[in-house]
């Protein structure tokens, strides 16, 4: 069983990272549309969902994985190249998921699932498994999801306060934080790889 240490470092990190994947700021002009096309949505609810569902998948997906026979160090390097797309549709504005929904209350979806609760961050989540003590993780989604909460409950202030151009601009500026990250994290568990592919053969 893993032991849970708190580490300062691992924390920012995994905070960092999981801020540019969820993204909640450059969501809020999809979050406006829906709201003028009169979809609502509960903050409460959406947040507690969310948090929930990506918690389920950290603890349980590495079982997963092994119903596969795949381990994390090569789900984190296939992680890493998703990631790694992602920043360049932030950083270049390359639209690759569209939203249409019939529904007026979008509290699920897409909100929990996909714009918040998705794939990218799922894959995420077992990326830094694979580096990361489980505990910073967990403590750096809770604080993840406080940040969602309050953008939820009062986007529209949100919006005035940075208006287009600080929104675009925070959007470029994750998109080179999370380019760098995927980098990091496809050489670091690349090498173990290659690693334990040498004892292999060394045996």
């Amino acid at each position: 069983m893993e032991k849970l240490a708190f580490n300062l470092k691992e924390f920012i990190s995994a905070f960092v990272v999981l801020f540019a994947i969820i993204d909640i700021t450059g969501s809020i002009p999809v979050i406006l549309n829906l709201k003028s096309k009169g979809a609502y949505y509960n903050p409460t609810k959406t947040t507690i969902l969310s948090l929930l569902t990506m918690i389920g998948f950290l603890l349980a997906g590495e079982v997963i994985l092994k119903l596969f026979n795949v381990d994390v160090q090569s789900f984190a390097v296939a992680g890493s190249l998703i990631i790694f797309v992602l920043a360049i549709e932030m950083i270049f504005g390359v639209e690759i998921f569209k939203l249409e929904s019939e529904f007026k209350n979008t509290t699920i979806i897409p909100l929990v699932f996909p714009l918040i609760a998705g794939a990218g961050t799922f894959t995420s989540l077992l990326s830094l498994r694979a580096e990361y003590n489980v505990l910073n993780i967990i403590l750096a989604l809770i604080f993840n999801m406080i940040v969602v909460f309050f953008v939820l409950r009062f986007i529209t202030k949100i919006e005035n306060i940075l208006g287009k151009g600080g929104t675009y601009i925070l959007r470029k500026f994750f998109g080179v934080i999370l380019l760098a990250i995927s980098v990091k994290l496809f050489t670091s568990n690349v090498a173990i790889i290659i690693g334990e592919a040498f004892k292999g053969v060394i045996k």
